[in-house]
């Protein structure tokens, strides 16, 4: 009977590194498939780290991008709160369910966006308001601002002003419309935005408002698509600066005196 030979090599792997590596290579595929699945939301993310940051103290508190460089009133940045973040958190469901609700889609939408300086909620006026017209009539824009009212007087802090701003296309208002031009049309509209404000319960002394009229456009008015997301009306959240009164130079008059 012949005996059996058994070869052994040496240059070849363990039985068990194999089964280890295999085992790796099946987690690596399963992870690999998770994010794959996921979403990532950049808003989430950037809350998230400004929570660690001002809980760990290691990172600099509170990231700052641009608002707006034709601000009427000096302020300073919204700071990365709990509060600031729940209300944006709360802003951003309403716009949600807003769209969820209404049979938007066929233009501009409610947009919610963060700058710098604060951050603002864009309501386009052709879901808002008639052409040539600056009185809200459309039942879903009234309960959408009803709705941030509330959410203004339950989870915005009392530093934050808010300052609504209107805007219109270069195209001057109809003959059946009262107001003679843009300028009025854009303040109207601000105006009416903020008196409903005022009516559901913010307190007026944190409002303001501003008409900017056809000259800071954000798209083309060369196109019908362009002057719809022109017309727009603003509602801005940022810090005022305290203490205004005290950095301002005095004038020559007062140099005199």
């Amino acid at each position: 009977m012949a005996k059996k030979c058994k070869c052994e090599c040496p240059e070849c792997m363990p039985e068990w590194l194999a089964t280890f590596g295999d085992l790796m290579s099946l987690l690596l595929c399963f992870f690999v498939l998770l994010l794959s699945m996921s979403t990532m939301n950049a808003k989430k993310v950037q809350e998230a780290i400004g929570s660690l940051q001002g809980a760990m103290s290691v990172l600099e508190g509170g990231t700052q991008t641009e608002v707006s460089r034709n601000r009427i009133q000096k302020a300073t940045p919204v700071q990365k709160t709990d509060e600031t973040a729940q209300t944006v958190n709360k802003l951003s469901q309403a716009i949600a369910e807003f769209k969820q609700f209404t049979s938007g889609g066929k233009g501009p939408s409610i947009v919610l966006e963060e700058g710098e300086e604060g951050f603002f909620i864009r309501l386009p006026a052709d879901i808002t308001f008639k052409p040539g017209s600056a009185e809200i009539l459309n039942e879903d824009s009234l309960l959408f601002l009803k709705r941030v009212a509330l959410i203004i007087n339950e989870y915005l802090p009392k530093n934050i002003e808010i300052q609504i701003k209107g805007y219109t296309d270069n195209v001057p208002p109809p003959p059946t419309s009262p107001y003679t031009d843009n300028w009025e049309l854009s303040s109207a509209r601000a105006l009416s935005v903020l008196k409903i404000l005022i009516k559901d319960g913010v307190s007026p002394k944190q409002l303001s408002a501003a008409a900017y009229g056809e000259y800071h456009p954000i798209a083309s008015n060369a196109t019908k698509e362009g002057r719809a997301k022109n017309r727009r009306v603003e509602i801005w959240f940022f810090a005022k600066k305290k203490n205004l009164q005290n950095e301002i130079p005095k004038s020559v008059l007062d140099k005199t005196k």
